[in-house]
């Protein structure tokens, strides 16, 4: 049994100011894996106070000095690489080759990018007799979700130091102890003392503190795009900068001069990873109506080839949803399918075959759906893919772009040029042609409801920057 019932602020491990215990549950026993503490307002103080008076100096450090705190930062986060890995799988349900192969490794792999591209970041531009200068914006906070709970931790505080900012981190309560060994990663790299404060707790309490509070210049926020507009609603009256990553409906267009097999292969393979719970999964698959039946056939051929069960058994290519709340939403969307009319291909509600315990879901595929059912419409995050058919390239074009979101889009063809054409026309923050994937230098954000700003590679330092022109600099 894990304790982490301590928060991190200025440096040191603290107790929280009133005592608030949380039961972390592993989602595949449905047992209490670890013990926290939720945070209160006061908490949220004592960490804003620690990294405001960091910022003072820390702001005024060198590149150099940040260089060799991230490479710091990444060496120890190597040591506790695989602490990382067991606690992710323990708190979300990952199978151990994703929670390592995948999971703890975007944590690292964040860092190092942040320090590579920090030895070439120009801070500083000349425009005639003028300088424009790029400053870090101050204290960020920093609210964190459970689904890719150290990457989505690593992805902010890397950019955040390398600039030169402090933050307060509100990681996921479902899941916070990769978060709790992340702050240990901190501080035994010797990240100054309030540059980098965690405080657990929820986000109606901690959540709202950190977005209201007068001393906080920046929020930076991934979750549900519900969540996302209170805490600008509630950033506004300090007028602080907000970002956000949230939720996705994200199409998959299979072109009709796709390679069937393969396309159709990806795009069911990429809709189970994690359990289907990641932003930009591929939920909304398109394809040619003469070809839908094909598809079918595909799709519930590879979704019999997905082995579902205990995370911490070699050979498990899925594990369990996050918590009973996620498992009955997507329970109640799966039936709301099945009521509206959509075809089951594969899967259905229910757990799989021989488990009875834990948060299992049946890998589900969907057909002969349309774009206005609920299926279709609201972002279920499980393993659940829709197909819905098309008769025109026009009309695959327009479907895609019929949501509120805008996170991701998928393309699949033989030809790059048409499908560069289609790429072209899909509003969304980042597009995938052929399954390619996006390294830690690839912007990451969406359009639309799917939120603003841009995390990952060079582009993330953007939001934790001001620019300040100095008119008559060289004269």
């Amino acid at each position: 049994m894990r304790e982490y019932r301590q928060f991190y602020i200025n440096g040191e491990w603290v107790d929280p100011v009133k005592p608030n215990s949380f039961d972390v549950i592993n989602p595949a026993t449905e047992e209490v894996c670890a013990h926290i503490s939720l945070g209160s307002e006061e908490d949220v103080n004592r960490a804003v106070a620690a990294a405001k008076a960091a910022f003072a100096t820390f702001s005024r450090t060198s590149v150099k000095e940040r260089i060799e705190l991230l490479e710091s930062c990444a060496a120890v986060y190597q040591k506790y690489y695989n602490d990382i890995a067991d606690a992710i799988r323990e708190e979300m349900g990952a199978p151990k080759e994703l929670a390592a192969g995948a999971q703890a490794y975007c944590g690292l792999g964040h860092l190092q990018e942040a320090a590579k591209i920090l030895k070439t970041f120009k801070f500083e531009e000349d425009m005639g007799p003028h300088r424009v200068f790029k400053e870090p914006i101050g204290v960020c906070g920093l609210i964190t979700p459970w689904n890719w709970p150290v990457n989505q931790i690593s992805c902010k505080v890397a950019p955040a130091l390398a600039v030169g900012c402090t933050m307060v981190l509100k990681p996921s309560e479902v899941a916070p102890l990769s978060g709790y060994l992340f702050a240990k990663v901190m501080h035994e790299a010797g990240v100054p003392a309030g540059v980098f404060n965690l405080v657990n707790g929820d986000g109606p309490v901690v959540g709202t503190a950190l977005s209201k509070h007068p001393d906080v210049d920046m929020m930076s926020f991934t979750g549900s795009t519900r969540a996302g507009s209170l805490v600008a609603q509630n950033a506004a009256p300090t007028v602080k900068r907000v970002t956000q990553e949230l939720g996705g409906k994200s199409p998959n267009i299979v072109l009709d001069d796709a390679d069937l097999e393969a396309a159709v292969t990806r795009g069911v393979m990429h809709m189970y990873q994690n359990t289907g719970q990641s932003c930009n999964a591929p939920s909304r698959m398109l394809v040619p109506r003469a070809k839908l039946a094909q598809a079918e056939a595909i799709a519930a051929k590879v979704t019999e080839s997905v082995v579902v069960g205990d995370p911490t058994v070699d050979g498990t290519t899925m594990g369990p949803v996050v918590s009973e709340v996620q498992f009955n939403k997507i329970q109640g969307l799966i039936e709301k399918g099945i009521a509206e009319g959509a075809k089951v291909v594969t899967g259905g509600p229910g757990r799989p075959e021989g488990i009875s315990k834990g948060y299992f879901i049946r890998p589900t595929v969907f057909s002969q759906a349309n774009n206005e059912m609920t299926i279709a419409r609201e972002e279920i995050f499980g393993p659940v893919l829709t197909m819905i058919p098309y008769d025109t390239e026009e009309e695959a074009i327009q479907l895609a772009n019929d949501t509120p979101y805008g996170l991701a889009g998928y393309v699949q063809s033989e030809n790059i040029e048409h499908a560069r054409s289609v790429a072209s026309k899909i509003r969304a923050g980042n597009v995938a042609i052929n399954g390619a994937g996006a390294g830690f230098d690839v912007p990451f954000g969406g359009f639309k409801q799917s939120g603003n700003g841009r995390e990952w590679g060079a582009h993330g330092f953007t939001d934790f920057l001001e620019i300040k022109a100095v008119q008559g600099f060289s004269e």
